[in-house]
């Protein structure tokens, strides 16, 4: 499985501003720190930028084509004119089929969870003609953490427990979407296959040693 992970903006675009941080700076180690994680699994990964640079949209989806993505993950903060809205949202193409939209359900239940645990809304599985998702020819999802707008938000954006347990969300949620296997559980299976065969090779060798023992006799 290629996975695409998209930390937005950056650059000379910082996004949304609010309460002293930039969008562009709370997403890339977001995006950097997921890479590290799904390192675990059993999948590549790519991102869009890895320092804080300019990539225009257009730029980000041919690279995700160009690369033969099975997933386009596109991180984002949220922001509004006003303080008050407040959590988590993400969003599809409004025309995406039907395994575009499970590999968004198991992502949107483990991060949403992250911020009801902290008493942030929910605020739900959405659609909308994004570029980024317009354009990808594969499944894309982005998702929207917390409003930079809103201090309860951007106080929990600022600590970095709270980022770990929303990358480790976001590793649960597209391994589950993925069905990506832990690398753990794979060695663990290929040392459960080495002791059958060193099991069997050994009963191979008694019966041998018979054999070699009634001949001889």
């Amino acid at each position: 499985m290629k996975i695409f992970i998209d930390p937005g903006h950056g650059g000379k675009d910082p996004g949304a501003v609010g309460s002293g941080l930039q969008e562009k700076d709370i997403v890339l180690p977001l995006a950097l720190s997921l890479v590290e994680k799904l390192k675990n699994y059993e999948c590549e990964t790519k991102l869009s930028r890895d320092k804080d640079v300019y990539v225009s949209l257009s730029d980000r989806a041919m690279a995700a084509n160009a690369w033969g993505a099975n997933l386009f993950f596109s991180i984002h903060v949220n922001a509004f004119a006003t303080p008050e809205p407040n959590g988590y949202e993400d969003y599809t193409y409004p025309s995406v089929g039907v395994a575009t939209q499970n590999i968004r359900k198991a992502i949107h239940l483990h991060i949403a969870k992250v911020w009801t645990a902290v008493s942030r809304m929910n605020r739900g599985m959405k659609t909308k003609n994004l570029q980024v998702l317009r354009e990808t020819a594969m499944p894309a999802v982005l998702v929207e953490n917390g409003f930079i707008s809103n201090p309860q938000d951007a106080a929990l954006l600022k600590q970095a427990a709270f980022q770990n347990k929303l990358v480790d969300a976001m590793v649960a949620g597209i391994a589950e979407a993925l069905n990506l296997k832990h690398k753990d559980s794979i060695e663990e299976q290929l040392r459960k296959e080495l002791t059958k065969t060193q099991q069997e090779a050994s009963r191979l060798r008694d019966k041998l040693a018979q054999i070699k023992e009634i001949v001889s006799s």
